[in-house]
């Protein structure tokens, strides 16, 4: 795995819509962001969502969809998807939150994005999400 961005994504309280039997739904509104890397840099924009599960042990599954607009202008769909929950053994201080992130483009120089996979460590903060991306 290479290092390949940093992503900070902003989000909004969460839209709690209940438990249905599996696990309480809520949605967190993606409200913008940023994008810092060599490949890939740009300002996520307002209107993606985070769809999440969340089971009464505590364990989240995550399934965020987002847009970045590159500083070129070009946009890039991002689909990512993971878990988080309790404490990654060792660090008491910082639970466990992975994603596996897919990127899509139209843009012809960013064609490369469309042919990989990526990893995300995560930390969620107040009221943004900070992603460090690896390209597998």
């Amino acid at each position: 795995m290479t290092p390949f961005a940093e992503f900070r994504v902003e989000v909004g309280p969460p839209l709690t819509l209940g438990n249905d039997g599996f696990g309480e739904a809520r949605i967190v509104p993606i409200l913008g962001g940023t994008v810092w890397g060599d490949t890939l840099s740009g300002a996520i924009l307002p209107g993606g969502s985070d769809e999440q599960r969340v089971r009464a042990d505590g364990l989240t599954r995550i399934h965020a969809r987002y847009v970045i607009r590159t500083q070129k202008g070009d946009l890039v769909r991002v689909d990512s998807q993971g878990l988080r929950h309790g404490l990654i053994q060792g660090d008491p201080t910082r639970p466990y939150f992975r994603t596996v992130i897919r990127l899509e483009t139209s843009a012809p120089e960013l064609q490369p994005l469309n042919l990989s996979l990526f990893v995300s460590d995560g930390q969620r903060m107040a009221n943004h999400v900070l992603l460090y991306v690896m390209k597998l």
